[in-house]
């Protein structure tokens, strides 16, 4: 099978089960703003090689935003049947690993004090890239939501928001482990 299906040549895409719509649909742009989000994941992976628990943490999250990307690309009378079907959803416990990841960098002193300015260190950089990622995905499923109309379960929103959260402390850790080495 080629990926060149020629089938989105008319300018519409398929949505899972089937369904055809107009590549502007906001369920496109959704899974496609939730895939610029997991590229930026993959391009800080590359500069966090070094650092297990972020490279860890940025593995999980690009698996959770397939299954986040999944669920994006149901139409929304399929919402139930995607949940229904055999396909992976994000579910709580993905949130949770999420909000532990959080706890345990705050508990190594690194905290929220206001803005950060990106570039101190690449790794750093392609985190922050991925965070602002992140936050335009997130606001695209509020809009989606909120204006558009679209049935999203919360918890969507909740872990796009909270892993913006997370990669904000990871460039941040990032920072600080490139400072204590120079130091050094």
């Amino acid at each position: 099978m080629s990926i060149a299906t020629r089938t989105g040549d008319d300018g519409t895409t398929g949505l899972i089960f089937g369904q055809r719509v107009p590549k502007h649909h906001s369920r496109v742009e959704a899974v496609g703003r939730v895939d610029e989000l997991n590229a930026a994941l993959g391009l800080a992976k590359c500069h966090s090689a070094g650092d297990g628990f972020v490279f860890g943490h940025l593995e999980a999250i690009q698996r959770d935003l397939v299954n986040l990307m999944g669920e994006l690309a149901a139409a929304d009378e399929d919402q139930a049947r995607y949940l229904d079907s055999r396909f992976g959803h994000v579910a709580d416990a993905e949130l949770t690993r999420l909000d532990e990841g959080v706890k345990e960098l705050e508990a190594t002193s690194i905290k929220f004090d206001g803005w950060a300015t990106p570039g101190r260190t690449p790794a750093a950089a392609t985190l922050d890239l991925a965070r602002v990622a992140a936050r335009r995905a997130e606001r695209h499923l509020a809009w989606m939501r909120d204006v558009g109309g679209h049935p999203m379960r919360p918890l969507l929103l909740r872990y796009v928001n909270r892993a913006s959260d997370l990669l904000w402390l990871l460039a941040r850790r990032a920072e600080e482990r490139t400072e204590v080495n120079r130091e050094s």
